[in-house]
């Protein structure tokens, strides 16, 4: 296996190094939950490395070889557990004239064809004025819409597919606590928070019942687009402007919904190293691989930041079988 560097802990595993390839030294059945972004197949550009998906030649060979990346995460998914991927439709282009790709689409039809079960679709809205600004895009503009709305856009909603692997789930995801804090920006009232810390059955908690009832909404409006972990000091030269690293809010609802305290959360596509964070601030093991080297140093100082933090849970530790 091709790694450059890694470095392991007992609370996350994170390596320098080809996904692929590091998923095909893991055994069998042994990862909780996997979330993560991959690149957005034809539309961004974040290196020259061969083994780079957003280097493919094109969309279709972007998919063939993220095959690989499916084919390795159903592998080593425990039977019913699930597999969580964030994902926006494509532009053609910046050209005024865009259409769009259903790359969100596409992602699900592939994860069924290598034994995935498709089970939810969360809608991330984005505010139209925040995203213009960010990327500039010539069709999300009130002058586009002035002069002709044939050609005028929308700010395209962010998407975290759900998938669930084939086969019985034996080792139940359960909240025997509640749902203990809301990753969002709106606050739950407070003539819930007399319910904060409620011991007992937790079917009569109405604090962590209004959480729940935002969690699994199929349209999270409050996700807050500006807390992420520090991403610019690790952007090369020739980056892209668009680099941004995953929302942690999303990342906080996946990981707290669908694992339990103490398990495996995986993903392929690191990046700074967000969902590593979020999985040791709530107490479970992260495990994470990032093929640019300067995302990954960039991972090894948020890492060091997640565990001066506080806040995060302190398990007990378990063999994280790499």
């Amino acid at each position: 296996m091709a790694i450059i560097n890694q470095e392991i802990t007992a609370k996350y595993a994170i390596y320098n190094g080809d996904c692929i390839e590091f998923m095909e030294s893991l055994p069998d059945d042994k990862i909780h939950l996997s979330i993560y972004s991959p690149p957005f197949g034809g539309l961004y550009h974040y290196s020259s490395n061969d083994r780079d998906l957003s280097n493919s030649l094109n969309y279709d060979d972007f998919f063939n070889h993220y095959r690989f990346v499916v084919k390795g995460l159903f592998r080593i998914t425990l039977p019913g557990r699930i597999t969580a991927v964030h994902c926006t439709d494509i532009p053609s282009s910046n050209t005024g004239k865009d259409y769009l790709t259903d790359f969100p689409g596409d992602i699900i039809r592939l994860h069924k064809e290598e034994g995935f079960q498709f089970i939810a679709r969360h809608t991330i809205w984005k505010e139209p004025l925040w995203v213009r600004n960010r990327t500039m895009t010539k069709i999300l503009s009130h002058s586009t819409t002035v002069n002709d709305a044939a050609y005028a856009g929308v700010a395209s909603a962010d998407y975290l597919l759900i998938f669930r692997k084939k086969g019985e789930n034996k080792i139940s995801i359960q909240h025997p606590t509640g749902f203990e804090y809301y990753a969002g920006e709106c606050p739950v009232p407070p003539e819930y928070e007399q319910f904060k810390n409620f011991e007992g059955d937790q079917k009569q908690n109405k604090w962590s019942h209004m959480i729940w009832r935002r969690y699994a909404s199929s349209v999270w409006d409050d996700i807050r687009m500006a807390r992420v972990l520090p991403f610019q000091d690790c952007k090369d030269p020739d980056d892209e402007k668009h680099v941004h690293a995953l929302q942690l809010d999303v990342i906080d609802r996946c990981i707290m919904l669908r694992s339990n305290e103490g398990e495996n959360v995986f993903t392929p596509f690191m990046g700074v190293g967000s969902e590593v964070y979020g999985a040791v601030i709530a107490g479970r093991k992260g495990i994470g691989v990032e093929l640019k080297e300067s995302y990954y140093r960039q991972a090894i100082k948020n890492m060091e930041s997640a565990l001066n933090d506080k806040t995060y849970k302190q398990v007990e530790q378990v063999d994280m079988f790499v």
